[in-house]
This record gives structure tokens, C-alpha cells and sequence, in this order.
């Protein structure tokens, strides 16, 4: 077995925001090798919309599309090895985590950890960060969110890599998060493979950037691409994938016999 600082990292993604195609994650793993596959679901104006749903349903507020992908992928995952990153939460992690526990029992798979990343829900916070004197003030014009907070559907704060890292270095096989930055759910897991810490700043950058690239899925295999006319056989594109040394260095590809297309302009 390759030590941590000459082996290689591959972490896929398999969805770019709440909505997208599900058979971004079908087709990873159909397709070739991969240590991580993570999926990102929301989006800010995501959240205001799993607020009302979770004020309708208070065991809502979480994307179900991952509960319906993870039932496609997770006997598949669980024989490679192969462990699942997604903010699927939502505002309601543990909701998701229960329908996700739920969903392991039904297909009688042993041994599957579920790991929860929570405490970037501040809604219930809000008063008393403002009496403690947080002006929480409108970055354009300065106005107070005193003035508005009737009208706060959600308030998030944007967790980062380390409690992904930490749940993963726990066992977990499924990590579930709330808001956490998009390029965190790929940082995460390079930070448990390759024990960098929260000082190694090149390598956190790196893979920030690595995070950031294939956070919205196909957009970088040419899903957005102006020149689209150039794009070869747009209607199966590719899902991405990083391969990520110890170094941070990384190459940013997609699986073999799809479509699309990874050059510098697309990326």
C-alpha cells in the first residue's frame, strides 16, 4: 500500500446543486475508480426554500433527492469502500441522517456509520447576537438586520473542512452537513487522507481550488461553456473528478467513455 504522501486521492462529484441529474452518481461509479463522492446541494436561495418547507413539515428542510441517490449507490459504495460526502442536510441534518439510518436498515446493509456536521443554524440565536451588540449590518447599506428580522426566513453560518475531517477520522461512511462551504466537502476528506493540518496552508488552498472547480458538477466538463458547439456529445456529460496528491497538486479529469470535455477553458 502507497504511503500518504505518494498515494493519489480521488474524490468525484455527482451533483452540482439541488435538482440535478441523478444519475451524476450512478455514473462515477459506474465508470471508474474513486475514493470519495461527494455531492453538493445547495445554493443560498436553497435554504430559504427548505426553511419554508420545514416550517410546513417540521421533519422536512432536507434535499430527499440524496435519500433516493444513496439507496442507488450505497451497496456499491460500501463494497469498494468508497465513503459519501453531501450537505444534503439542509436545515435539517438529523432529519436527513434519520431518513439515511432508515434507509440502511431497509437494505440490510451491516456496518454503515452515519456521521452528522451541524451548528451552523443561527436562527434561533439571532436576538441574542444582537443584544450582545452584532449589528449583523446589511453589507450595502449598512442597515441593521434589527430592522428586518421579522423577515428572516434562514440564517447560516458557513462551517468549514475540519468537523467533515473529524467525522470521517470517526468512521463514518456517510457524512451529512448543513451549510458548510461547497469546497469543503472536498477539502474534508483530503484532510483526513493526508493528515494535513489547519497550518498547511498551500495544500488547503490547493484543494480549495480543487473543491471549487467541481462543486457545481458539470460546469467544468463543459456544461457551461460558451463555445458549447465544441463540446462532444453534450447530452452525457461527464461528472468530475479530482485526483489530488499529498502535495495539494491535483488533476482535474472526468471518467472514461463520457461526454464532455476537461481543458483549461472549461475549467
Amino acid at each position: 500500500m502507497p504511503s500518504k504522501s505518494e498515494r493519489t486521492v480521488r474524490v468525484g462529484n455527482g451533483q452540482g446543486f439541488w435538482g440535478d441529474s441523478i444519475i451524476g452518481p450512478t455514473q462515477l461509479l459506474a465508470t471508474g475508480e474513486l475514493d470519495y463522492l461527494t455531492m453538493d446541494f445547495l445554493a443560498e436561495v436553497t435554504m430559504s426554500i427548505m426553511w419554508k418547507l420545514r416550517s410546513k413539515n417540521p421533519e422536512a428542510g432536507y434535499a430527499t433527492d440524496f435519500i433516493s441517490v444513496v439507496e442507488r449507490v450505497l451497496g456499491i459504495c460500501k463494497q469498494r469502500g468508497i465513503r459519501i460526502i453531501a450537505n444534503a442536510g439542509g436545515v435539517n441534518p438529523s432529519g436527513c441522517a434519520d431518513a439515511c439510518e432508515s434507509l440502511v436498515r431497509n437494505l440490510g446493509l451491516d456496518g454503515v456509520r452515519l456521521g452528522i456536521v451541524e451548528g451552523d443554524d443561527l436562527m434561533g440565536g439571532l436576538d441574542g447576537l444582537i443584544a450582545s451588540g452584532q449589528a449583523l449590518a446589511n453589507m450595502d447599506n449598512g442597515e441593521p438586520l434589527v430592522n428586518r428580522l421579522d423577515q428572516v426566513l434562514s440564517a447560516n453560518v458557513y462551517l468549514g473542512a475540519v468537523p467533515i475531517a473529524e467525522a470521517l477520522a470517526d468512521g463514518a461512511d456517510i457524512v451529512i452537513t448543513g451549510r458548510v462551504t461547497d469546497p469543503s466537502l472536498v477539502v474534508g476528506p483530503l484532510m483526513h487522507e493526508f493528515g494535513w493540518s489547519t497550518n498547511d496552508f498551500d495544500q488547503l488552498a490547493s484543494a480549495t481550488v480543487a473543491g471549487h472547480i467541481i462543486e457545481c458538477g458539470t460546469q467544468c466538463t463543459g456544461g457551461n461553456f460558451d463555445r458549447w458547439e465544441e463540446v462532444p456529445d453534450l447530452v452525457h456529460l461527464g461528472y468530475p473528478v479530482v485526483e489530488v496528491q499529498a502535495d495539494g497538486s491535483f488533476v482535474v479529469t472526468k471518467q472514461p467513455g463520457t461526454g464532455g470535455m476537461v481543458t483549461c477553458d472549461t475549467v
